[in-house]
């Protein structure tokens, strides 16, 4: 399509440079109101698939900026046309919340009824100009930032689960599925940072996870396929794209997960109601922070992680083994600082959010007549329009990143730490940080945490590890075939201070704070402190002699120290 020599109006939204690419008149057709978003959907799900779907079309248009229809469609979208940002300069138009509204498109171009979420519209679903969006949000980050002295001791307690499951069933069946394995792991993390307690101590029990993935399933279901080969493409189309599915099938499991939320978070819950948030209000935006965003994202980003790292293979893992140990032999423990210095593994963290972030899709409807322009043109958009990006392709910009399709675990490494502002997973850039005027994700950096601490652990753990790796309805699939440990790792640690005369001091449960003294040697999350045993032994040994030689059998049963034991077990 031939460009226009048209002047840029002046609320252009990019930097000035871009005043000099020409303004080019969006390509694409969105076909008939009814069967051009149908042809649309069955070209995405079933005829190419979803990165062919754009793929074909930016070669055709010879544009990473078009329009297209995107699903489910009709009956279940009023109005399925968007217009398609595939390039990294492009994509950031939609974290920009003054020029682009974010009310009620976190799934897209459809929102699931909020029967879902206790006929509430819970935060997600809210654009930062709405009076609750900010008091939510606000709410959320407060939470996360009073509880992050628990998020790594936590996060590794939940994590020692899983090694041993891994473990136990690669060493019987040959084999072992990451994803169910994370998936329990990840919400038991979830349930604890949040209620303090492990969901086994509630009704809920183990069936937390499954709750959770069939509540989440019926409301992306118009987002995804099945894939059954024995199910005819126009049948799997009616049922899951065509009507949405009723809140009505997960409804009393949902109240599970309300009331297990509800009775044991309850001290989030009163923070909650002081900053003038009504509670059950509060604790449906908890389950859908918890259930949705928190849960939802980790069974996408751990086997992501995890299949990325594994397909590298051993070089990678070597290099990965050696900078772990050997910072946390420095550093005393898994700690943020040690972590903080782990240069190799951050780069990898990135580098897999890069290539693989666990929310592919972005929406927004401009608010306004605007101009946004890509590497060699600009475009028109105007108001009301429905703007998507596809963050695969985004972060994947060939004319951004060297090999973008490749894995490259030092990419962002010295002065590649500077392309982390074309990272959007967390629906802003890498570089920029969560506030109540945008809608970046509040858990951003804790995400970050958490899979640099899956790292740390697997390689403290393991030398190096074989996998495979397939696609589920929702992200990868990996399956552990084999698992070779560490030989110098002790994996009776917890044993080792006894040994030395040291006792581990865990944090106080109400201060959340670890003892200090300067007999203490900081290890992670615990603190070791010295007995003075050793050290008044032969003092000790002369007194019993005295009180052997008074015949005082009383006494001698007496510790030297008064009756306190100083031995060497474990205070909790």
């Amino acid at each position: 399509m031939s460009s226009s020599s048209s002047s840029l109006p002046l609320n252009f939204v990019n930097s000035s440079s871009s005043s000099k690419l020409p303004l080019r008149s969006i390509p694409g057709d969105c076909g008939s109101p009814f069967f051009g978003p149908i042809k649309d959907r069955f070209d995405y799900f079933y005829n190419e698939g979803r990165d062919q779907f754009f793929r074909t079309r930016m070669q055709k248009y010879q544009s990473t900026v078009f329009r297209a229809n995107m699903p489910p469609g009709p009956f279940m979208a009023f109005n399925p046309n968007v217009v398609v940002l595939l390039d990294a300069i492009s994509f950031p138009i939609l974290f920009d919340t003054s020029r682009i509204e974010k009310r009620n498109v976190l799934d897209g171009t459809y929102m699931p009824s909020t029967a879902f979420t206790g006929g509430y519209r819970v935060c997600a679903y809210l654009d930062p100009s709405e009076p609750n969006h900010a008091l939510l949000k606000r709410f959320f980050t407060s939470s996360l930032a009073a509880r992050h002295h628990n998020f790594i001791p936590v996060f590794r307690s939940c994590l020692t689960e899983l090694f041993t499951t891994l473990e136990d069933d690669v060493s019987r069946k040959g084999k072992a599925d990451f994803n169910g394995i994370s998936d329990n792991m990840s919400f038991n993390f979830v349930f604890k940072l949040f209620c303090d307690k492990h969901p086994s101590e509630t009704k809920l029990g183990s069936n937390g996870p499954n709750l959770v993935t069939k509540w989440l399933f019926l409301q992306l279901a118009p987002l995804i396929t099945l894939g059954l080969s024995m199910l005819p493409n126009v049948v799997e189309d009616l049922l899951l794209h065509t009507f949405p599915l009723p809140s009505l099938f997960v409804k009393s499991d949902y109240k599970k997960l309300y009331h297990a939320f509800y009775a044991s978070a309850s001290s989030l819950l009163d923070e909650a109601e002081s900053m003038g948030i009504k509670r059950d209000e509060a604790c449906h935006n908890l389950v859908f922070l918890a259930g949705f965003n928190a849960y939802g994202g980790m069974k996408t980003l751990f086997p992501a992680l995890i299949k990325w790292v594994g397909l590298a293979g051993g070089k990678l893992h070597r290099q990965l083994a050696d900078e772990i140990r050997s910072i946390v032999k420095a550093e005393g423990g898994v700690t943020f600082a040690a972590l903080d210095k782990m240069a190799l593994t951050k780069s990898v963290v990135y580098e897999a959010l890069r290539i693989e972030p666990p929310v592919p899709f972005q929406y927004g409807k401009a608010k306004e007549d605007m101009v946004i322009h890509s590497h060699d043109a600009a475009f028109e958009i105007k108001k009301g329009e429905m703007i998507f990006g596809y963050q695969p392709f985004a972060t994947k910009d060939p004319k951004v990143f060297d090999n973008p399709e490749e894995f490259v675990a030092h990419r962002f490494m010295g002065d590649g730490e500077k392309l982390l502002e074309y990272v959007y997973w967390s629906n802003g850039r890498e570089s920029d940080d969560p506030t109540v005027e945008n809608k970046q994700c509040p858990g951003k950096d804790l995400v970050v945490l958490l899979s640099r601490v899956m790292l740390v652990e697997f390689f403290l753990h393991y030398d190096t590890f074989d996998i495979e790796c397939g696609t589920l309805l929702l992200g990868s699939s990996v399956t552990f075939k084999s698992l070779t440990k560490q030989p110098t790792f002790d994996h009776n640690f917890f044993q080792l201070p006894a040994k030395l005369g040291l006792r581990m001091e865990f944090p106080n449960p109400k201060t959340k704070r670890i003892p200090k003294s300067e007999n203490s040697l900081g290890f992670g999350f615990i603190n070791y402190k010295k007995n003075n045993h050793n050290k008044d032994e032969k003092q000790r040994r002369k007194k019993k002699e005295m009180r052997e030689e008074r015949g005082d059998a009383e006494r001698a049963a007496v510790s030297p120290s008064g009756g306190e034991h100083q031995g060497r077990t474990c205070q909790f």
